[in-house]
């Protein structure tokens, strides 16, 4: 578990000088938050989670560093998925329900030297996993009852995912990577945004229209509350809400690769976005050079924007949507 003042930071209930007297033993690279020594080289995993209504709720979504939500198809009204990156994952409880990757993800979670936890997916991806940075675990996970239809019953568990590293041979931890000590930059003590584009609302329904995805911002917590299909989303195990101290947009084109409605994203490249914290807004530009590149964003002036320690959403919208995103 991370210390109070970890949760501090997370919440920014903090101030500068707890921070300089402070002495984190080790902190995360997804975070920015500490972590116990014991895991601070641990690699993280990126786990696939179904977004669809019929598999909420979902188990252990609430734990997890950094969220990435994209649309899955351009069929279904462009149903969306997530990809959850935990660092301390070896004690984590039921976690899911798992489904299968798309081949955007296969080149995102490589930025964090993740192991993908999947349960297969289209041809396309045969590719992409095939590359020498890819690295991933699909399929076979426990299988649990709970009244539902066999592709919403799948989920995992931390000691599983522990035998089935070790069962595939595979390091826990870093074999390549991150670019530097972590993923983002972070701010030291808890920063606002200058500018005067506030933020209580990011809505984003009119992009991931199946989803209806907005985050609202919680001034008690000064994090953003996930919603999808008009609720609040939370644990179905102990009801905590996935709220994010970040909130990073990206505007990106894709490529749809048949009429089923499977795309690429072109993660690969440079465009427009917000980041979003404690209230306030601010437009960004990202840049990923190539596939096995780092993500990087920038402010208006072409500097690398650092960001608050705690939790992020990560919201890849396409840019055919892109006027359509609402922050008020």
């Amino acid at each position: 578990m991370r210390l109070k003042n970890a949760l501090a930071v997370a919440t920014g209930l903090v101030s500068a000088a707890m921070l300089s007297t402070t002495a984190f033993a080790a902190t995360s690279e997804l975070t920015g938050l500490e972590v116990s020594d014991a895991i601070a080289s641990q690699r993280p995993v990126a786990i696939m989670v179904d977004n669809e209504k019929a598999a909420l709720s979902h188990y252990g979504t609430a734990e997890a560093d950094i969220v990435y939500e994209m649309m899955n198809s351009t069929a279904n009204a462009r149903i969306t998925r997530l990809m959850c990156l935990y660092k301390d994952w070896q004690n984590l409880g039921q976690t899911g329900s798992i489904r299968s990757v798309r081949t955007t993800n296969v080149m995102l979670a490589d930025e964090y030297n993740a192991v993908l936890i999947h349960d297969g997916g289209p041809f396309y991806i045969k590719t992409y996993l095939a590359q020498p940075y890819a690295a991933h675990i699909s399929g076979g996970f426990t299988r649990v009852k709970n009244g539902k239809r066999t592709e919403y019953t799948e989920y995992v568990f931390g000691p599983e995912l522990v035998s089935r590293f070790a069962r595939a041979g595979m390091s826990t931890t870093y074999t390549n990577g991150p670019e530097r000590g972590s993923h983002f930059l972070f701010n030291g003590a808890d920063t606002d945004l200058g500018g005067d584009m506030v933020a209580n609302n990011v809505d984003l329904s009119a992009s991931f229209i199946h989803n209806k995805s907005k985050l609202l911002y919680n001034a008690g917590t000064k994090t953003y509350d996930y919603y999808d299909y008009g609720s609040i989303h939370t644990d179905a195990e102990d009801g905590q809400v996935m709220t994010f101290k970040n909130v990073l947009l990206q505007n990106v084109s894709f490529t749809q690769l048949d009429k089923n409605g499977y795309l690429t994203y072109n993660v690969i490249g440079s465009g427009s976005g917000y980041y979003v914290t404690n209230g306030k807004a601010v437009p960004i530009t990202w840049s990923k050079g190539s596939e096995t590149g780092m993500t990087h964003f920038y402010n208006a002036e072409g500097q690398e924007i650092s960001i608050n320690r705690g939790k992020t959403y990560i919201g890849i919208v396409p840019s055919d949507s892109w006027d359509k995103v609402v922050i008020n």
